[in-house]
């Protein structure tokens, strides 16, 4: 006995261009569209497959929208790795791009001196492109420490003494640090009333 084998159709093939929006109760459609453009995904996404379509082919956009989340996701975990590896292959492309112009310029150099001109010209521009994203990955990789000499938290009128200040002529130090009171008057005035200090 033969047993007949179940056959499924296949799903009909989706426009790669077409993303399929979930509704969110609450929300209109319209808002909902509003919000994927100013989170900038769908936008970013389409520029992605865009550029990316000569090297790879179509690329559908819903899958490109959820890798940008992903990414997006993970960076807001604090995980860097993809961003370090981007910015390391960015690099390394960089300095392709420098040693080739560089090497047509070198190639042009005595027989025409205007193309010599705009390769080196382009040969330098990669270089410093490529130097600015190492020191972003070196930033990334180890951040630098700030010092701060003081934090400035509160709601309200404040002072800040930055230091020491030196004695005013005919003072001493320890009379210049003491804390006014009502009971205290201040040296400069002349009244003999305390200042209060806001």
């Amino acid at each position: 006995m033969t047993s007949k084998r179940k056959t499924t159709k296949p799903a009909a093939a989706r426009d790669p261009g077409t993303v399929l929006v979930a509704e969110q109760p609450g929300k209109t459609h319209e808002r909902i569209l509003a919000d994927m453009a100013a989170a900038g995904a769908l936008s970013n996404a389409h520029v992605m497959a865009t550029f990316a379509k000569p090297m790879m082919g179509e690329l559908a956009l819903a899958e490109c929208i959820h890798a940008l989340r992903d990414a997006s996701q993970a960076v807001n975990g604090g995980d860097l790795s993809s961003a370090e590896a981007m910015l390391a292959a960015q690099a390394a492309s960089l300095n392709a791009i420098f040693a080739e112009t560089a090497r047509r310029a070198a190639a042009n150099m005595g027989q025409h001196l205007g193309a010599t001109e705009t390769y080196l010209r382009l040969a330098l521009k990669a270089q410093t492109q490529c130097r600015a994203t190492l020191e972003t990955l070196a930033t990334i990789k180890n951040p630098p420490t700030v010092f701060a000499r003081q934090a400035n938290i509160a709601h309200g009128p404040q002072q800040v003494n930055n230091g020491t200040v030196a004695p005013r002529a005919g003072e001493s130090e320890s009379e210049q640090t003491e804390l006014l009171t009502p009971s205290t008057p201040c040296p400069n005035n002349r009244s003999g009333n305390a200042e209060q200090v806001s």
